[in-house]
């Protein structure tokens, strides 16, 4: 019963993904409309026209795809590093009041994020940011650094606090027990929450396509977009953009996967 099930709902989440790979390959792009599980005469030539740009839509594809690849690696990093600090600073540096400054700012899921474009605009506007990726990244990390810090700080209380005490008896500073000792330690949380943040800017369109206008700096997922301004818009270039698109955040899970299992092994006393 189990296996029934646990097929099923690998079928279930497989099923988009393979109506894609399909369309992908056919010459015309309406598999989806013919009924059948594979197309007469596979091709990749949709696959050559992606990573070629030989398409309007996919002129310069490898600086789109670079820009996507800044944007969410830059969102992960930065992310990570102030709500590890600020975790670190809340649990291990004994601040008044901390666990308000912890668990208030997850209150800025209350408004939903396509409520504040306007305002971040005009605020890049201000700042002269206009058409730059990093107005894009400053988004991103307002929206991903909240439950970073949430995650994190109740992640942090699992580590003993003897820990901090034997670290210090030795001599070590609080830059020492946050890099060999707090770290290593918290690498499970960070790989789990470096991966929430790349996943939401990857996936994020809305603030690319309001806050990017020039050609330079559009992003994948605007591209994307911009097939279904076409009447009769290849479909197989489309969902061939999407699979080689979704391929980086499915390699570097698979690399924070490692990671998060290597972190459960590491000790911080041996450093």
């Amino acid at each position: 019963m189990v296996w029934a099930l646990g097929l099923v709902l690998l079928v279930w989440s497989l099923l988009p993904t393979y109506n894609m790979l399909l369309i992908a390959l056919d010459e015309e792009g309406d598999t989806e409309y013919a009924g059948i599980i594979w197309p007469a005469e596979p091709t990749l030539d949709a696959f050559r026209v992606v990573l070629t740009g030989d398409y309007w839509y996919l002129q310069h594809f490898w600086l789109k795809f670079a820009n996507s690849l800044f944007i969410a690696l830059a969102t992960m990093l930065i992310t990570l590093a102030i709500g590890s600090l600020t975790a670190f600073a809340l649990g291990r540096m004994g601040l008044a009041r901390g666990w308000l400054l912890g668990n208030f700012p997850v209150l800025t899921y209350a408004v939903p994020a396509s409520f504040l474009v306007i305002p971040f605009y005009r605020i890049m506007r201000i700042y002269g940011l206009s058409d730059s990726l990093w107005a894009v990244i400053a988004a991103d990390v307002t929206f991903t650094t909240p439950y970073a810090i949430l995650i994190l700080h109740q992640y942090a209380k699992l580590i003993p606090r003897e820990l901090d005490e034997a670290a210090q008896t030795d001599g070590a500073t609080p830059w020492q027990i946050y890099r060999h000792l707090y770290l290593p330690l918290m690498a499970p949380a960070l790989a789990a929450v470096g991966m929430f943040a790349l996943l939401l800017a990857w996936n994020e369109y809305i603030y690319q396509y309001i806050l990017l206008t020039s050609e330079r700096k559009m992003t994948v997922a605007v591209a994307i977009a911009q097939f279904f301004d076409a009447d009769e818009a290849p479909w197989n270039y489309m969902m061939a953009t999407a699979i080689v698109y979704a391929l980086p955040p499915v390699v570097i899970f698979f690399a924070l996967r490692r990671w998060m299992l290597a972190g459960l092994t590491l000790g911080g006393v041996r450093r």
